[in-house]
């Protein structure tokens, strides 16, 4: 292969996360909504019967589809199907970063801004039940976070021999930090408090 070849590929590549493609994308939507006393964070209970996850605390999102014009698209299409409401109860939609999953997912946060919150009707198939917290509530309370570490086990014909150190390779350790946020007896944690954490952040 000539030099000016391998340029020319090299100069027509857009480089993208390594691995990427392999991917699931998912969009989710960080709600806000006015009530009496401020701002509130609006959460999803996700239906007992959805096979995923049944039961835990969430924002509106899922995965992007390909009919989606992008990401804040898909965010926004989710909310609309899980919230009932229209598109234009949807504004102020901004990203916050997205998040690389080590469990083969790249996740698009937005946040956002629900008009017009007494017309939310929850899909019964996705949304067990919604309820809000005041956004005072997470300025003033930093998350608890817990540490998980994930063991490297190479398969069973892994080659060994052809490593330095074979069989007692010294892998490195993988760990992800959980945040949890405790609400009047409801748990926020894992994703949905991570992002929420970050948007915190941001605002402060």
């Amino acid at each position: 292969m000539e030099l000016e070849s391998v340029v020319a590929k090299l100069k027509r590549h857009a480089p993208v996360i390594l691995g990427s493609e392999k991917f699931a994308k998912y969009a989710v939507m960080l709600p806000l909504i006015e009530k009496e006393d401020g701002i509130h964070v609006l959460f999803e209970v996700r239906s007992l019967e959805l096979r995923r996850q049944p039961g835990e605390i969430c924002f509106p999102g899922g995965k992007v589809d390909p009919e989606d014009k992008d990401e804040k698209e898909a965010a926004i299409r989710e909310t609309i199907e899980e919230l009932g409401i229209n598109r234009e109860n949807i504004t102020e939609v901004y990203p916050l970063d997205f998040m690389v999953s080590p469990f083969g997912m790249l996740v698009y946060p937005y946040t956002g801004f629900i008009s017009h919150s007494e017309c939310i009707q929850p899909n019964p198939a996705e949304v067990g039940e919604i309820f809000t917290v005041p956004l005072s509530f997470f300025i003033n309370k930093d998350p608890e976070i817990y540490h998980i570490e994930f063991k490297a086990e190479p398969e069973e014909n892994f080659p060994f021999d052809l490593i330095v150190g074979g069989e007692n390779y010294n892998w490195r350790t993988r760990g992800i930090e959980e945040y949890f946020y405790v609400y009047e007896g409801k748990t926020i944690w894992g994703m949905t408090a991570r992002i929420l954490a970050h948007f915190i952040e941001i605002i402060r």
